[in-house]
Order: C-alpha cells, then sequence, then structure tokens
C-alpha cells in the first residue's frame, strides 16, 4: 500500500515543478494550473473536490500524489487582532507563523526553519539552537492555512493576507532553493498573486547566498543589523564574525543593483536597553548607512526569560529615532503586537528539541555552513 511518505506533496510544486509532473502523467499542462488554483485559490487538499478532472485523472492523482500542509497543532488570537499558529512539521518539531492586522494590510510572518543555527543572543529562538529545514511545502503551507482561516478563499474574496515576510524562526538563505520555491508560489498569480515589493525575505548576512538570491528572484530584503560596528555585531550576531558589516552591505547593494529598479533595503534594528540604544550608536549607524539607500525599522526589544536584556525606555526609542530621522532617514518604530500570546518579534521559539539530537543538528549546521562557503568558493550551490 503506497503511504504518504511514497506520494509527491503537490503544495509545494512551482508552476514550472508542476506542469512537470503532470507532464509524467501524460497529462496536458494546463491541468497544471488547474491544480494550483484548486490549492492555493480555494484552498482544496481533496482530489475529488476537483470537479473539472475527470474521475481517471482524480484516481491517477490520489494513486501518486497528496496535498498536505503542516498540522496545526495551536491557534491563539491576541487581544489586538493578531494570530499566532504553532504548526508541526516533518522532523516532528513545531515552529510558528504570526499574522500581524494593521488598517488595510495584513502581514503574516512565515518561518523557513525549525529552530535556528545563528544564536542571535537577544532572540529566542535562537536559543534552542537548529533542528531541520522546512520543506517547500512547509513554508507555503503556512500561507496556505492563514489563508483559509480568514474564509479568504474562493479567489474573488478580497485577501486578508497582503504582505508576507520571511521573518520568523530561522535565517532563510540558509534554506535557499526551500524558500525560493515558496516565494515563487506567493507571488505567482495561480498562487497567492502576492507584489513582489510586498514579499520580503529578512536575512542576518548569509552574503553567498545573498549573491546568489538575485539569480532566482527579485523580493524585497532586509538585513538584520542590530548594530553599528563589528565588535558590538560580532557579540548580538555571531555570523557578522564571518561576514563582517562591510561585506554585509556591499552584498545588499549588489541585490539590490541586480534588480534592475529602484529598491530600498529594510534595516531591522532591536534596540536592547544601554547595548545599542545610545546617542553615540545612532550617530555611527548613521555614518554606517550614509551611502546605503534604505529605511529604518526600529524594533523594541521583546523581553523572554533568561535573556539577559531589556527594552529601552519610551524616551530612550523616541531619542534614537529623532537622531536618525534628523539625518534624513525613513525612520519607523516597530509597534509591539501579540505579546500576550508570545508572538512579538524575537519571541518565537516552538518546540524545544531532545537533547538525544544535538549532534545530529551540530552535523546539521557545519553542513549548512560548508554548503555557503561552496558559493563563495565556487559561485555555484551544491
Amino acid at each position: 500500500m503506497t503511504t504518504s511518505t511514497d506520494k509527491i506533496n503537490l503544495l509545494g510544486l512551482t508552476r514550472q515543478e508542476m506542469e512537470k509532473f503532470f507532464d509524467t502523467l501524460g497529462e496536458k499542462r494546463f491541468r497544471a494550473g488547474q491544480a494550483m488554483k484548486w490549492i492555493h485559490h480555494f484552498g482544496v487538499d481533496d482530489f475529488d473536490a476537483m470537479t473539472d478532472f475527470g474521475k481517471a485523472l482524480r484516481a491517477k492523482l490520489k494513486a501518486c500524489a497528496e496535498i498536505r500542509g503542516p498540522e496545526v497543532v495551536s491557534e491563539d488570537i491576541s487581544a489586538d487582532g493578531t494570530r499566532k499558529w504553532v504548526v508541526r512539521v516533518a522532523s516532528g518539531s513545531c515552529v510558528e507563523t504570526v499574522y500581524i492586522p494593521q488598517g488595510k494590510r495584513g502581514t503574516l510572518c512565515v518561518s523557513s526553519q525549525a529552530g535556528c543555527a545563528l544564536d542571535c543572543s537577544f532572540c529566542s529562538t535562537g536559543k534552542q539552537g537548529f533542528n531541520s529545514n522546512l520543506t517547500a511545502a512547509e513554508v507555503i503551507g503556512q500561507v496556505w492555512i492563514a489563508n483559509k482561516s480568514f474564509g479568504s478563499i474562493p479567489a474573488t474574496v478580497d485577501r486578508a493576507i497582503t504582505n508576507v515576510v520571511m521573518m520568523g524562526m530561522g535565517e532563510p538563505l540558509l534554506n535557499f532553493d526551500n524558500v525560493v520555491s515558496a516565494m515563487h508560489l506567493m507571488m505567482d498569480d495561480l498562487g497567492y498573486g502576492i507584489s513582489k515589493r510586498r514579499v520580503t525575505l529578512s536575512t542576518s548576512g548569509v552574503v553567498p547566498m545573498i549573491d546568489e538570491l538575485a539569480k532566482h528572484i527579485d523580493v524585497s530584503l532586509a538585513l538584520s543589523l542590530h548594530a553599528p560596528n563589528d565588535a558590538l555585531r560580532n557579540e548580538l550576531v555571531p555570523i557578522n564574525k564571518k561576514y563582517p558589516l562591510s561585506v554585509v552591505l556591499d552584498s545588499c547593494l549588489r541585490y539590490m543593483s541586480a534588480l534592475g529598479e529602484k529598491r530600498v533595503l529594510t534595516i531591522e534594528y532591536t534596540l536592547l536597553k544601554d547595548v545599542n540604544d545610545q546617542p553615540e550608536h545612532a550617530v555611527e549607524m548613521i555614518e554606517l548607512l550614509r551611502n546605503v539607500p534604505c529605511k529604518i525599522n526600529l524594533i523594541p526589544f521583546n523581553p523572554f526569560p533568561h535573556s539577559g536584556y531589556e527594552r529601552p525606555s519610551n524616551n530612550a526609542i523616541r531619542r534614537f529615532q529623532d537622531a536618525l530621522h534628523h539625518a534624513g532617514y525613513n525612520v519607523t518604530v516597530r509597534t509591539t503586537r501579540g505579546e500576550d500570546i508570545d508572538a512579538a518579534c524575537g519571541q518565537l521559539v516552538g518546540q524545544v528539541m531532545d537533547r538525544t539530537r544535538r549532534s545530529e543538528r551540530y552535523i546539521a549546521v557545519r553542513q549548512l555552513e560548508a554548503d555557503a562557503e561552496a558559493v563563495a568558493r565556487t559561485g555555484s550551490r551544491p
């Protein structure tokens, strides 16, 4: 008997991959578009519901394919309208997805990995270490789940999700192929039809993969900066020891230049009391970004147990914002949302991993680093 693990999951297939799949079945390529509309526009996971497919084709599909999103473990709704889903992925770990409503905009914050290998000192996700990469189906599955939960189907209904940010758990560029495939589906008219300017990938600065990204997709880019100099960033964002600020910013400028149109880099900066929120830090940041077309998003630290950091005072936050603004930068302060359901930025932690898997994680992390190094040496992905 065929088990679900033997079947191809159509949820994560891009348009080109779906067309190839129907080719292998001896079917016309237009069937791919029909299937994608059923899956992404109508949220269907049952082939029998695809009424424009004949019985023979539906039987053929059921024999070799499935439409399977991650398992929803829980859904919490904050007093401010923020929603958080905890979903279980194939590795057995859980990841979290957050929806943030603001006026006519609805932003979905999507995870790319279970845990994270980068261990940024102020992020609760990093404290659990790295477990596994999500598949393309598990990444886009978060959009699929959220979209269905709002009743944003069929496609004629205005959708609640207008923006997607790859800013959830994990470093997206260390799960490159699956994240790129999922983002293509987010932007595809047969998928979710979201503008390339409204799909944003956030990175801590994996330089070889930033350069690779421009060859595959033209989404908006955000850099998790968090410090205006290398010494401090080495402490807060350890990957900076491998790719220092000058190298990271140069790669971001190359990415934006490769897009061939006027785009700006989003700078994310988590403000930590008495650590990176002082007037001298603002002065350093102004100088650092002087030649970088950017907008700056200041994020007051969201506390979690045993972090060792505190949120700055409102006066300190305003002082920092004003200094940047007076220097001519477009600066916003991110409003803390979903704090009552632990959905605020930096609070996503997911399932704590079993100690017996630490050696497996160590090997996986080293492989991720080796892959990035290979790109730097050869210019091609392994």
